[in-house]
């Protein structure tokens, strides 16, 4: 898997005769914004991005993948983000950042010994609580935490249980993703406690008494992977669902249409992009993504849309896992998601002429 150092990446881009905002020196800040180091100097903030290099595995690959991979994703996200000149999107005619100020707010503290050797179900809840510290900072000055990572609970859980907690009322959730994570227990470390990759979002409604599956929507597993008995217990509790095959049988606009449903008697929404959700469709093959690799994955194009209407809407936190490694093409798919999220937050709470 061969992808650019941080120095091949700059000099082929206009950026190399630019000086841009640096959180270390192989990582600009997202989009060249402004780096804030500590809580008291986010006040003035409406989006904060925090990273979260996190990876769920007991030895040296994930999915078949090396784990150096999968744990730079937060890095080459942001590096790939100091291609664009700007926050003008050409599609909708303004600059995301005339109307929102957008900071960096760096890497959520995890502990090393959680990324390497045996999966320790108290390295990993301290690993959560390092992506909680930095998701409630944000949360409590009134900004969006956008927490780009790789694995649960780090970059899934620990943003819903944030914006969960912070919620007078209840809390819906839409979520796209190749597979449910709807086990009842963490396979991993058949820990309770543990909101894993298996688990996450099951467990995120059994911890959570104002989070409930009539306020979920779930968009994008297909085919055979799942335990049909708990497919059909949280559907049968309320949950709207899209499999890739309604996605591509009844078209993006009535999947957009139904993205309601996570907003029906809610007070906050936390939106979870799990981007094995892509397989095969978006613009890098699915065999990128090793075994997670699905057919009839959603297109890059969905994914986007999918962003910027619930920008339109409004959430409370955002988060992405399984971001496919190696593809600079892929980490821009982060970027432009992002991007046409913050648009569509612009436009509803600036009213801005498109």
């Amino acid at each position: 898997m061969e992808y650019p150092s941080w120095e091949e990446i700059r000099k082929s881009m206009w950026a190399e005769t630019l000086d841009f905002p640096m959180i270390d020196e192989q990582t600009p800040a997202f989009m060249g914004r402004r780096v804030i180091s500590e809580k008291k100097d986010l006040e003035d903030a409406d989006v904060v991005i925090i990273g979260s290099p996190y990876v769920s595995s007991s030895t040296d690959e994930w999915a078949g993948i090396g784990k150096e991979h999968w744990l730079a994703a937060p890095q080459r996200v942001r590096q790939q983000s100091i291609r664009y000149q700007s926050g003008y999107i050409q599609d909708f005619g303004f600059d995301v950042f005339d109307y929102l100020n957008v900071v960096d707010y760096g890497d959520a503290d995890i502990p090393p010994e959680a990324n390497v050797g045996k999966l320790d179900p108290e390295l990993i809840l301290q690993a959560q609580a390092a992506v909680e510290e930095k998701v409630n900072d944000a949360i409590d000055v009134g900004a969006l935490p956008v927490v780009i990572g790789q694995n649960s609970p780090c970059a899934s859980y620990a943003i819903a249980k944030c914006v969960a907690n912070h919620t007078d009322g209840n809390m819906g959730i839409v979520s796209l993703d190749t597979h449910w994570d709807i086990f009842r227990l963490c396979p991993q470390t058949r820990d309770p406690r543990i909101a894993g990759g298996f688990s996450w979002l099951y467990k995120t409604i059994e911890f959570h008494e104002n989070i409930h599956a009539r306020n979920l929507v779930e968009i994008g597993p297909r085919g055979m992977l799942e335990n049909p008995d708990v497919v059909r217990e949280l559907i049968g509790r309320g949950a709207m669902f899209f499999s890739s095959w309604d996605v591509r049988r009844q078209g993006i606009e009535a999947v957009c249409k139904g993205i309601d449903h996570a907003y029906n008697g809610t007070k906050s929404v936390y939106a979870h992009f799990d981007m094995d959700v892509l397989g095969g469709a978006g613009p890098a093959p699915g065999d990128i993504l090793g075994e997670l690799a699905e057919p009839i994955g959603l297109s890059d194009y969905e994914c986007i849309r999918i962003a910027h209407e619930l920008g339109l809407r409004g959430v409370q936190g955002f988060s992405f896992i399984c971001i496919p490694p190696g593809s600079a093409v892929m980490y821009r798919v982060i970027v432009y998601i992002v991007m046409y999220l913050l648009a569509g937050k612009a436009i509803a709470e600036h009213t801005v002429k498109r």
